[in-house]
């Protein structure tokens, strides 16, 4: 019976979450990972709130169970936290796969979409997506989809930045969402799956020249560090 309980309380919890608590429950897993404290000046800054705002907002979801405050560090999700994040990923991800796959979308202009459904549709509707879609592991960026349990597979990845020249990768993930950056990497060729050769890379953070289906391109360090890729070494 105690068991039966905590099951019940847990979704009861779950299900009465309130939108702005899933948006700071996601953005926290989204700057944690590997479970590391998340600073609540990085959190404010993903959700472009004041920092007073979030410091209530993480003493209220630290009472509720939700987060552990680590002191002089930051916060981190606890495992009912984490679940409930996750949920939330999923959705997110695989409303985002939908959109593209079946309704024409682009990956520059699923990700305000997403956020906007991943709150209003049921746990019924994201799953009969999943299923249409051939239940898929990743979404049009790349970005791994959480299982229906929670459970998620982080693929090892390198930055393209940090990618020597001379050597070529693939890349898998493409961590960025503002349209306009994923609009201009989309059109010459880096999109998931791609293969990248290293040209030549300037120092000090310098730009770099990298190969892809036959053609070269000058990209920025700072563009570099949202291109994830796979090696030898890394797969």
């Amino acid at each position: 019976m105690p068991n039966l309980r905590f099951r019940v309380n847990a979704a009861l919890q779950q299900d009465s979450l309130t939108r702005s608590v899933e948006d700071y429950l996601k953005a926290i897993y989204r700057l944690s990972p590997e479970g590391r404290p998340a600073s609540t000046s990085h959190i404010a800054s993903l959700l472009e709130l004041s920092p007073a705002s979030v410091s209530g907002m993480v003493k209220r979801l630290s009472e509720q169970g939700l987060l552990e405050h680590v002191p002089y560090k930051g916060v981190q999700l606890t495992t009912e936290g984490r679940r409930a994040a996750l949920r939330m990923v999923r959705r997110h991800r695989l409303i985002e796969a939908y959109l593209v796959a079946m309704l024409g979308y682009t990956w520059d202009t699923v990700h305000e979409e997403a956020e906007r459904l991943e709150h209003a549709v049921s746990d019924t509707l994201v799953e009969r997506m999943a299923a249409v879609l051939g239940h898929p592991t990743v979404d049009p960026h790349g970005d791994p989809i959480p299982g229906p349990d929670g459970s998620i597979t982080e693929p090892d990845c390198l930055p393209l930045a940090e990618i020597p020249a001379g050597r070529t990768v693939e890349l898998r993930r493409v961590h960025e969402s503002q349209p306009d950056r994923l609009r201009y990497i989309g059109s010459i060729g880096l999109t998931p799956g791609a293969a990248v050769t290293v040209i030549d890379r300037q120092p000090f953070q310098g730009p770099m020249t990298v190969e892809v289906d036959g053609r070269t391109h000058v990209i920025g360090h700072d563009l570099g560090r949202v291109l994830l890729c796979t090696t030898e070494e890394s797969a």
